[in-house]
C-alpha cells in the first residue's frame, strides 16, 4: 500500500506550511480543510503544495520527518 508525504499550504495570512504523512491523501486533505485534521491545521484553509510517493509507511514517516526539519526547502515552497 502507497503512503504519501505532502506539504499544506495557509491560505490565510501569515503563510504557513504543514508537513504530515498519510495512506489516503484526498482524504487528509479534506480532513485538515474540514476541521478534523491534525490540531494545527484546525480553523485553516489549506492548499496541497508538495507531495510524494513512497512504496511503505516507514519511508514516508522517515521523509516526513526530514521535511519538518527542513526549513529552507519548506520557505521555498512557501514563496512560490
Amino acid at each position: 500500500m502507497a503512503a504519501f508525504v505532502y506539504v499544506l499550504l495557509s491560505r490565510t495570512k501569515p503563510k504557513r506550511t504543514y508537513v504530515g504523512w498519510t495512506l489516503d491523501l484526498d482524504r487528509r486533505v479534506e480532513q485538515h480543510n474540514s476541521g478534523t485534521g491534525a490540531r494545527t491545521t484546525r480553523g485553516g484553509k489549506w492548499t496541497l503544495i508538495y507531495a510524494e510517493r513512497y512504496r511503505t509507511r516507514n519511508s514516508a514517516m522517515r521523509r516526513e520527518v526530514f521535511l519538518k526539519r527542513d526549513r529552507a526547502f519548506r520557505k521555498i515552497l512557501r514563496a512560490s
